[in-house]
């Protein structure tokens, strides 16, 4: 059953050696993040699993020892998602993200493994997968990432549209509230016009809570460069 759950933005700017000068502009959400996985420690799950989106070829299951990188932003940095033998495929961005925070903050409490999710899956299908997630142990902690719309400002890289901030502050509320049925009901297609990535993410983590009882609390809810980067801890 589900114990605990944090949610964190996935850009690879998070990561202060890709970011680089930018760096400082991110600290607020990197705390918040580091809050966020306290959370995850404190409930001592026996599982835990890594959700975030992936292209194609990231989609699916990546087992503890999976290996990403930050080459392809010009760093020169891996990652592990937790101890163990190296895997054959590549973490995608978003889990590699993950991966970098619990290094940071010495995840050693159990077993890690990854699910990358993508657009095209159905809330239906998250709510399933969600489920499954959460019945893989007696003690399961999710760690989501994925970030809100990518429309916020005329500088955004998905440009301005005029509903961004409407839907990324009702995702905000849901998180901060671990409101499931309001999760559920982000609409799909709208979140896809706006690139929020995050919403299958989010979508997975309400079918795992789904009558666990867990409260959430809000912890940044703000929109740099344009994109909407949303942290809650559920416990």
């Amino acid at each position: 059953m589900l114990v605990a759950a944090a949610v964190c933005p996935c850009p690879p700017l998070l990561v202060p050696e890709v970011a680089g000068g930018a760096a400082p502009e991110m600290d607020a959400a990197r705390a918040a993040c580091y809050d966020a996985i306290g959370v995850l420690a404190a409930a001592r799950p026996d599982r835990l699993h890594v959700i975030g989106p992936a292209e194609q070829a990231g989609r699916g299951a990546h087992p503890q020892g999976a290996r990403g990188s930050f080459a392809g932003f010009g760093v020169n940095l891996e990652v592990s998602l937790g101890k163990g033998e190296p895997a054959r495929r590549d973490l995608p961005p978003s889990l590699a993200v993950g991966a970098w925070l619990l290094d940071r903050t010495d995840w050693t409490s159990c077993p890690v493994e990854g699910l990358g999710v993508g657009e095209p899956l159905t809330r239906a299908r998250c709510q399933e997968a969600g489920e499954e997630l959460a019945a893989s142990a007696d003690r399961v902690a999710l760690l989501v990432m994925g970030d809100a719309s990518n429309c916020r400002t005329l500088k955004a890289p998905g440009y301005f549209d005029e509903r961004a901030a409407a839907f990324d502050a009702e995702a905000a509320r849901a998180l901060g509230a671990a409101d499931t049925e309001a999760l559920l009901a982000l609409d799909e297609e709208l979140a896809y016009d706006l690139g929020a990535a995050g919403r299958s993410s989010w979508q997975t983590l309400a079918g795992a809570a789904r009558g666990s009882g867990l409260a959430g609390r809000l912890l940044y809810d703000e929109a740099p460069y344009g994109v909407g980067y949303i942290v809650a801890g559920w416990s």
